[in-house]
């Protein structure tokens, strides 16, 4: 059987790979020797010149399967890891058949939670996580998407202004449907709790998690917020024909969810007293968007609202609310975002990504301020951050065989 190769954006240098050699047996020059965390397939992370893929061994099908799928997930803009092609027919040096390969990219600054923890992260964060993660599940039902396997295992997270992001990372089980019913929604719930529990308990085993946090606890709380943003984006909000800013506050409460409101279905009753709103189209993104036509700058929703922050701080101290608000934001990125940025080592670069950098440089400068009592310029704020506290965190991005990052599984 010949070697088959499918690829959305082709890398010359997948075919050097040695596919005649079971993915458990590779090693150099190719695999970066990372921890890896639970998987049910073999995984290695590889590297090929300046890409980093995640290579998985399965069944052609469900490769090829998942491949379309993630694909069809990239479409729709919705947050998975990119799919980068299938590698189907593959034979040992004595002809023997081998499982087929789906290869995604590596997604930069992301951890599964074991190596979250593993880098010392507090319980105090695990709200954080879960937040991300019913966040992606939310959006992903929006897009009437099953996922059949929600855990903390099948997620990866990027830090994002304090919190995070969470990213699918495998869609094996998963199915987009014409639409997705609520018996399916709560039954991907109710499997998410399942997981997650039993995830918290394994890490309370293995040290990596204090034995006060109550398991039982986190997933009452995972459901809870998953209910309660599915009907702020979802539910039906009936108010007087007097009462109209409602529509308006209703709009600015999912634009602080970082959600856009494309269509409103608005129903009044006979005589025009009662009004009835109700989100039809809802995209996640919403502060990320307008961050990037003002700046270019392409970061997480959370790190977006914080540095539009900036920008309407910069405004105000500098006086410039009469100026365009494009140049405003362009000058504000020319003398402060990217001279913060330029300030970073190289040695400390695999630390955070720039964005996440200067969100946390914001924190310190407003903590010094505090302690100081009176302001502190933001680049004293950051030159203080990366001597005393950037230096001294674990790198985020592959930068050397040697970073300490868990595989995607």
């Amino acid at each position: 059987m010949a070697l088959r190769i499918v690829a959305s954006r082709p890398d010359p240098a997948i075919v050097t790979l040695p596919w005649s050699v079971p993915l458990e047996e590779w090693g150099d020059p190719y695999v970066l020797p990372l921890p890896r965390g639970l998987s049910r397939h073999v995984v290695r992370i590889v590297r090929l010149h300046d890409r980093v893929y995640a290579v998985k061994e399965t069944v052609e099908d469900i490769a090829f399967r998942e491949y379309r799928l993630l694909r069809d997930l990239q479409r729709m803009g919705l947050p998975a890891v990119l799919p980068q092609g299938v590698v189907s027919g593959r034979v040992d040096a004595t002809g023997e058949p081998l499982p087929s390969a789906l290869l995604t990219e590596h997604l930069r600054f992301s951890l599964p939670y074991r190596s979250l923890f593993s880098h010392g992260l507090s319980h105090q964060a695990l709200p954080s996580l879960v937040d991300a993660l019913v966040v992606l599940l939310v959006r992903l039902h929006l897009a009437d998407f099953f996922w059949g396997d929600v855990s903390l295992s099948n997620v990866l997270f990027r830090r994002s202004a304090g919190g995070f992001a969470a990213y699918l990372v495998d869609a094996e089980t998963g199915e987009l449907r014409p639409t997705l019913s609520p018996s399916m929604r709560e039954y991907d719930l109710t499997i998410a709790t399942e997981n997650v529990f039993a995830e918290l308990l394994d890490l309370q085993a293995s040290e990596s998690l204090s034995y006060e946090v109550e398991a039982h606890d986190i997933i009452e709380m995972l459901e809870a917020r998953y209910h309660a943003l599915w009907d702020e984006l979802t539910s039906e909000e009936e108010f007087s024909s007097s009462e109209m800013w409602r529509i308006e506050q209703r709009i600015e409460r999912l634009n602080d969810l970082g959600f856009d409101v494309d269509e409103l279905d608005i129903v009044t009753d006979f005589d025009g007293d009662k009004v009835r709103i109700q989100p039809k189209v809802v995209e996640a993104g919403h502060h990320q968007r307008e961050l990037q036509g003002l700046t270019g700058l392409h970061v997480e929703d959370a790190q977006a609202r914080r540095l539009l922050n900036d920008i309407a701080s910069y405004t105000a101290h500098f006086n410039l609310g009469r100026e365009d608000r494009h140049l405003v934001a362009n000058k504000w990125l020319d003398e402060i975002y990217e001279p913060v940025g330029a300030l970073i080592p190289p040695d400390a670069s695999g630390k955070l990504e720039p964005a996440e950098v200067f969100h946390e440089v914001l924190a310190h400068r407003w903590y010094l301020a505090e302690q100081a009592g009176h302001d502190i310029d933001t680049f004293d704020a950051a030159a203080d951050y990366i001597a005393n506290v950037l230096k001294h965190r674990p790198d985020e991005a592959i930068t050397s065989a040697a970073a300490s990052v868990e595989t995607d599984s």
